[in-house]
């Protein structure tokens, strides 16, 4: 957990890659004393994603009125330097949880959730299931999009792709000889969708 003050503020929250979750707090304030542990928890089980700093008003008024802080508790979100997300007041921890999530989430990440939804869609609608290994359906799903930036389809990462068009087609996720090799060796090729 860092201690922020109006001398390190800017230096640490610009230098730092990850996330950090500012809590604006005084220690009389009971809502903060109540807030902090809450925090301290969830930074924890984010604790490779995220990083926890704490900023006393009366160690950083320079900071707090360029970030308009005019109640306390305020946590804010900042990403890369930037404040993208905030809060005042007590929320209860599956609340803020559920913000850190949507805030934590980067665009890449969004586009490989989007994904898996559409295929757990297309699985359910043939009598498949993706595979229950969370880290290889995401692995397969970061190379389906890595062929379409390349190539402009999202072709299947354990294919070749030659440049015919009508062959690579047959490539395109999900591809023609999935059902085939799902009901021979229970899984496709690469192994996003398995037999249910």
């Amino acid at each position: 957990m860092l201690t922020l003050t109006d001398e390190n503020f800017e230096r640490e929250i610009s230098s730092l890659r990850e996330p950090v979750l500012v809590d604006f707090w005084v220690s009389w304030c009971s809502p903060c004393l109540i807030l902090g542990p809450i925090l301290e928890k969830l930074v924890n089980e984010y604790r490779e994603k995220l990083i926890l700093a704490k900023v006393s008003l009366e160690a950083a008024p320079r900071a707090c009125q360029k970030y308009g802080i005019e109640q306390i508790p305020t946590i804010i979100l900042f990403k890369e330097g930037k404040p993208i997300s905030g809060f005042v007041g007590i929320r209860p921890e599956p609340q803020i949880r559920e913000w850190l999530e949507e805030n934590l989430i980067n665009d890449g990440q969004k586009e490989i959730e989007k994904i898996i939804k559409e295929c757990e869609e297309r699985a359910r609608e043939n009598g498949f299931r993706l595979n229950p290994d969370r880290k290889v359906i995401e692995r397969i799903i970061e190379g389906l999009l890595e062929n379409e930036k390349k190539y402009g389809a999202r072709y299947c990462p354990c294919r070749r792709v030659t440049g015919g068009r009508e062959e690579d087609k047959k490539k395109i996720c999900p591809c023609d000889f999935m059902q085939t090799e799902i009901e021979e060796q229970g899984h496709c090729l690469c192994g996003l969708f398995v037999k249910e």
